[in-house]
């Protein structure tokens, strides 16, 4: 049976970037119509089962309801049973049950920080992020529609082809006191502040230094400090990491929409896949990890930042829809 998973993370592109950047606002409601179209695409291509995280503002419960005129649909969507506790674990608790049930797809709604939890619990579910969020490098700008279409395609092929249509995403495995403690799609920066407080990285200040899987300037976010000096693509087998001093040159990087920074670049350095690249040892300090503040980080932590190949399966749209119109799967028989 085909199984297509859905997490909207309700809080996404809410952090404090918004009142110190010009980002545009996803509102709840905007991803309800967005989850709307989605279920209609996915019950248009023949999905038989759809299970969608719960949420303290019943993005699901809400799509399903402005689908009251269409039993069908309805009847195919379910919300998964589960405790919602409103924190970032909501969105790997689903992951990891979607990932057991089978899902053959799973779709996301957020930033960066929700395709990096989503990721952590996936497994080798492929997952197709849709960006809601504030930073949105890994997630793409699509059509609910769309992104339905696409995801009912992967969803359909057999486990051992569905990553075909995908590009597997570099990571960053985060290593405190020599234990594996978090992961980071695009990138991980060092600020120099006590506490993890809003979490959102706003103060281009207290970066002390940042390690990246890619860095282009058509990226917005930390990332960028080394996209507009020495780009690295997403597929390229390598990243980098650069440290930050205002003694060295100047850098003008876009780190938030409508938000330009000057740093100073003192060096910019390649990362290699499982190359030990340690952290500063500047204490106290956070790591922030895809934009927001995770870690903390006191005298008694010693840190350091590995380079993995190996990361999610990101779905491809517009290589799965080439696809699917070589294999006329959209012909009406």
């Amino acid at each position: 049976m085909s199984l297509v998973g859905i997490i909207a993370n309700p809080a996404s592109g809410k952090d404090v970037r918004r009142l110190v950047s010009h980002a545009i606002a996803v509102g709840n409601q905007q991803k309800v119509n967005v989850v709307r179209r989605i279920l209609l695409a996915l019950h248009a291509c023949g999905i038989e089962r759809v299970e969608i995280m719960p949420d303290v503002y019943g993005i699901g419960e809400r799509a399903l309801h402005a689908l009251h005129a269409q039993p069908d649909v309805r009847a195919m969507v379910s919300i998964l049973d589960m405790v919602v506790e409103n924190t970032a674990e909501d969105s790997m608790r689903a992951a990891a049950y979607l990932r057991q049930a089978g899902a053959g797809c799973i779709i996301s709604l957020g930033g960066d920080g929700t395709a990096r939890l989503v990721a952590r619990a996936c497994g080798q579910v492929p997952l197709l992020p849709i960006s809601t969020g504030t930073n949105n490098v890994v997630p793409v700008f699509v059509e609910g529609t769309v992104a339905g279409l696409a995801a009912a395609y992967v969803a359909q092929q057999p486990e051992a082809e569905r990553h075909q249509l995908c590009h597997r995403h570099k990571r960053l495995l985060v290593d405190v006191n020599g234990q594996e403690t978090d992961i980071a799609l695009v990138d991980v920066a060092l600020i120099a502040t006590q506490f993890v407080g809003a979490r959102a990285v706003w103060e281009p200040g207290l970066v002390r230094q940042v390690f990246v899987t890619r860095a282009q300037p058509t990226q917005i976010g930390l990332s960028a400090v080394i996209g507009v000096l020495e780009p690295v693509a997403p597929d390229q087998p390598w990243g980098a990491s650069v440290l930050l001093d205002g003694r060295g040159r100047q850098v003008l990087a876009p780190i938030a929409p409508g938000a330009m920074a000057r740093l100073g670049v003192e060096r910019i350095t390649r990362l290699e896949p499982g190359q030990a690249c340690p952290v500063l040892s500047e204490r106290p300090a956070v790591l922030a990890l895809d934009g927001e503040r995770e870690i903390e980080l006191t005298a008694a932590h010693q840190a350091q930042i590995r380079l993995d190949l190996d990361g999610p399966w990101i779905v491809d749209v517009e290589h799965t829809l080439a696809q699917a119109v070589a294999a006329r799967a959209f012909e009406v028989h």
